[in-house]
């Protein structure tokens, strides 16, 4: 595929809501490309990093940027044939147009404690069918499966968005002179192995002990029974993380733990651990909660939690492996 073709000519206009779905990614497009204008203003855009109130639905701090990004998306989405909105930044369903054919699950803002240091953000979001008459929250809580498209904004050096329509995964870069989204590169692939591994560190005392083993032999290198030499990197923004996996391979870990409040990891399911798991499957890569696959998980809540490990498909087996007891040598 041509190099430079601009967005919206790559998107679906046949099948099932193919013009629907289409109309979507550019109203998200559209929003993450004025949102990406705000990020890169930084501290000359006042304290987009202050905490505000009491923290969102979801459990964490709610910084001023997670709200004016969530504001952004719900205003871009007013216009598409969108019935729906679970947001990290709300409590409840936003109802837009009942009896649209689609429904939007989003994190507006991916990484937020990473503004006021300048590190990357970004967004991410599902879409899904709506269902005629259903209970707006019902197509929120069936399995990941059913996606219709999925994708993740990352605001770094440039504006970029990882995006499938379940035919493969492409990369697009926002084009400044433009203003519109244009193909960097078509049908990308997780490498089938590779030697990094992305995992908060710091948290290892509360990790179960088979999570403890597999760090462990990771650090021992090429003297111990995994017999590579590992890099490990943490960004504490899931977008970068998965950005970095997507063009180079690797793994990312965010597991449960001990600590309270962690016992069913921390990113959320539904438009966290969903998007990111279908983008990897269509990638060639796998993402499962250590155990089982990500997208067979039901949520019970909007923003029901999940542990996410995802990534090279080798890697994510070897996890695996160590979790089921299969510990090499």
């Amino acid at each position: 595929m041509r190099v430079g073709a601009p967005l919206e000519t790559r998107l679906p206009t046949d099948g099932l809501h193919g013009e629907a779905i289409a109309r979507t990614i550019l109203a998200l497009a559209s929003a993450a490309a004025e949102l990406s204008g705000l990020v890169a203003r930084g501290a000359l855009e006042s304290a987009l990093g202050a905490e505000i109130g009491e923290g969102h639905e979801a459990g964490d701090a709610q910084r001023a940027l997670d709200a004016v990004a969530d504001e952004l998306f719900l205003t871009a989405l007013a216009g598409a044939p969108v019935a729906a909105v679970a947001s990290e930044e709300r409590e409840d369903v936003h109802v837009l147009a009942p009896g649209a054919p689609l429904a939007v699950a989003i994190d507006p803002l991916d990484g937020s404690s990473n503004i006021d240091v300048n590190a990357p953000v970004g967004a991410i979001f599902s879409i899904v069918e709506a269902g005629a008459g259903a209970e707006p929250r019902a197509a929120f809580l069936a399995p990941g499966t059913g996606q219709c498209a999925a994708g993740f904004f990352v605001f770094g050096p440039a504006t970029t968005l990882v995006l499938s329509v379940g035919r493969g995964v492409d990369l697009y870069v926002l084009d400044r002179v433009s203003g519109g989204f244009r193909l960097a590169r078509a049908g990308l692939r997780v490498p089938e192995s590779a030697r990094e591994f992305a995992i908060n560190a710091s948290n290892r005392r509360h990790w179960e002990p088979p999570l403890a083993a597999w760090f462990a032999d990771c650090l021992a290198g090429c003297e111990g029974p995994l017999r590579v030499d590992h890099n490990m990197r943490w960004i504490a923004s899931l977008v970068a993380e998965t950005y970095r996996i997507f063009t180079r391979g690797g793994v990312y870990l965010y597991p449960a733990d001990a600590r309270a409040g962690y016992a069913r990891g921390r990113l959320r399911l539904v438009y966290e651990g969903r998007p990111i798991a279908f983008l990897a499957e269509q990638a060639g890569g796998l993402a499962t909660d250590g155990r089982r696959r990500i997208l067979d998980l039901e949520a019970g809540s909007l923003h029901e939690r999940c542990p996410l490990v995802f990534g090279s498909r080798e890697m994510v087996e070897a996890v695996g492996g160590y979790l089921s007891g299969s510990r090499p040598g």
